[in-house]
């Protein structure tokens, strides 16, 4: 009887990506599920009124018509208005998730596609289908998230649901970041024993006991990356997503009795996901230092490019570096501009005008990041580096000083708070030079 039941139960996918469309479409339709596909949204619209399907499953990213739309005209139409939609995301992005409850979506499928967590969903929402929301037609909630208010009218179940399934996605994600780990301190055993050898082999000759020296200090680099990796897998993110679950659990208890007192619990616990999240992207940058070889860099160029990208119009960038200034530094080097120049402009407040410029020294070169904002108080001047300043107010400054320290160079805040930070870029002898462009 049950596979009877699986027959009549029409599936449309609306995916613009053929070859995803027929992985999805061979998963279904081995459950026995009937399955038409659609290439995007407006195709979609016309397909429902023939195929008339019992759910709807349709990737966010599309031409023509992308899925949160899809799912707002469904929602709007009085004959689609009760067809479930699921939609397909890579969910990187907690706004993901709250754009999917705004225009009314079931569920969510994450991408790359894992067979037994589609069937875990689809059974999930046909079993739902004939189950009526105790609270009948919900009161409109408003969230704010990233600047934007967005209107939420979906039941205090529906939301839990959704977000007891994000948790489920980013433990498992949680879990692929231990064995990551576990794969890289393999590696590091690895290296020792490389160490090892070349101790054994080669250290009698002067210049192989140098490029010794070099493998240890990258070794002790690496090091210091997996303990840090490491305390963000094992430590942060576990920790958050525990109150997570236990902020998910509190609004389950109090949805009957207190849903003002709920809700503020379900907002806890999307502020968590996104520290979570922050925290896994934090990973992917950081991994990247010290990956690839230090390399001689125009400085002028790389302050041009962070300009642009960073300072917004309305404000003045003076670039002071004389022409042919260069660093030594790892390849990263400009994410350390972009970081500083996107400080002062989101913390600054009055900041009109921001100034790079060069400064000998006795043991070399300073290049200074000026600005005319607020500055930074005296008991801060530290802190705002540390990785634990970083996780709520952002990494930028900690990473920057991470990139810098590869080759010897090093970071400080030294303006006067009230007249605008000053950030120095202390760079030894032989970091830096300047290298004429005609004589190249």
């Amino acid at each position: 009887m049950e596979q009877i039941a699986k027959k009549i139960v029409k599936i449309l996918i609306v995916e613009d990506s053929r070859t995803q469309a027929e992985y999805l479409r061979h998963i279904l339709e081995t459950e026995g599920y009937r399955v038409l596909l659609a290439e995007n949204g407006r195709d979609a619209l016309e397909s429902v009124t023939s195929f008339l399907p019992t759910m709807i499953l349709s990737d966010i990213v599309m031409p023509e018509m992308d899925g949160y739309e899809l799912c707002t005209r469904i929602r709007q139409d009085d004959k689609t208005r009760g067809i479930p939609v699921i939609l397909v995301s890579q969910l990187f992005d907690p706004a993901d998730v709250i754009r999917g409850l705004e225009c009314g979506a079931d569920d969510f499928i994450v991408k790359p596609y894992d067979p037994d967590y589609i069937r875990a969903r689809i059974t999930g929402i046909l079993e739902a289908i004939d189950q009526p929301d105790p609270e009948g037609v919900p009161s409109p909630l408003d969230i704010s998230l990233a600047g934007k208010t967005h209107r939420i009218t979906a039941s205090r179940l529906r939301i839990i649901r959704i977000l007891l399934s994000t948790y489920e996605v980013a433990v498992h994600r949680n879990t692929e970041l231990e064995e990551a780990r576990e794969q890289l301190n393999a590696m590091n055993e690895q290296l020792h024993g490389a160490i090892d050898d070349l101790r054994q082999s080669n250290g009698r000759l002067e210049s192989e006991n140098s490029e010794r020296r070099r493998v240890e200090k990258a070794l002790d680099e690496a090091n210091k990356k997996l303990n840090l990796m490491a305390s963000i897998t094992r430590h942060d993110v576990v920790n958050q997503l525990t109150t997570q679950n236990e902020s998910l659990e509190y609004a389950l208890r109090l949805k009957d009795t207190d849903a003002s007192k709920a809700w503020e619990y379900v907002s806890a616990a999307a502020q968590i996901g996104t520290r979570t999240l922050n925290s896994i992207k934090f990973t992917g940058d950081y991994q990247k230092v010290g990956v690839k070889s230090p390399q001689w860099q125009d400085v002028r160029s790389l302050v041009d490019a962070a300009a642009e990208e960073k300072v917004p119009g309305n404000l003045k960038v003076r670039n002071e570096i004389p022409a042919g200034t260069e660093i030594y530094a790892d390849p990263l080097i400009g994410k350390v501009f972009s970081n500083l120049m996107e400080n002062s402009v989101k913390y600054g407040e009055k900041v009109t005008m921001l100034r790079v410029s060069l400064e000998k020294t006795a043991a070399g070169s300073t290049i200074v990041c000026e600005d005319d904002g607020i500055g930074i108080p005296d008991g801060r001047k530290e802190s705002i580096f540390t990785y634990e300043h970083g996780m709520t107010m952002g990494l930028g400054l900690f990473l920057a000083r991470e990139i810098l320290a590869i080759t010897g160079i090093t970071l400080h805040e030294t303006g006067t708070s009230g007249s605008g930070a000053r950030f120095e870029i202390r760079c030894p002898e032989q970091t830096i030079r300047n290298h004429d462009p005609a004589s190249a």
